[in-house]
């Protein structure tokens, strides 16, 4: 099973890290990282940018898709980074989260992946056929 760590943080959160030096954030998340291959579940993760100049927003209330500079809510709804895990339950994806070194004011929304079990009433689509193939395609099979 795959499972998604998405990673939150409030305002508290945020201010407390600007109290810890930032390379002992950097050993502690690669540290935990590390952990995450050595043991074989991580298969993918990555950290986002705090600047969001870069980013936007895609509204979908319209007919017409809506790009804006924001807004983006309260920053408990921002995400700063995911993990996709492959783990053999949801009880090993909470034991690997709960590893997570994040401190108070830090939260992980852990999420299952969907997978083709998920869409079973749908095999004869042509679009859920062509998934295994997009998958070994990408190298994510």
């Amino acid at each position: 099973m795959k499972y998604m760590l998405i990673m939150r943080s409030t305002d508290a959160a945020k201010e407390a890290y600007e109290n810890i030096d930032f390379e002992q954030i950097i050993n502690a998340m690669g540290a935990y990282n590390e952990s995450l291959m050595k043991a074989g579940v991580m298969l993918a993760g990555e950290g986002l940018a705090d600047d969001l100049s870069d980013a936007f927003v895609v509204d979908f209330s319209s007919d017409t898709p809506i790009v804006t500079d924001g807004p983006y809510g309260e920053t408990h709804e921002l995400f700063n980074g995911f993990w996709i895990l492959q783990v053999g339950s949801k009880e090993e994806a909470i034991e690997w989260a709960s590893r997570c070194p994040l401190g108070p004011g830090s939260k992980l929304e852990v999420r299952r992946v969907t997978d083709e079990s998920d869409f079973a009433d749908y095999a004869d689509n042509e679009y859920i056929k062509k998934e295994e193939g997009w998958r070994q395609e990408l190298g994510t099979a």
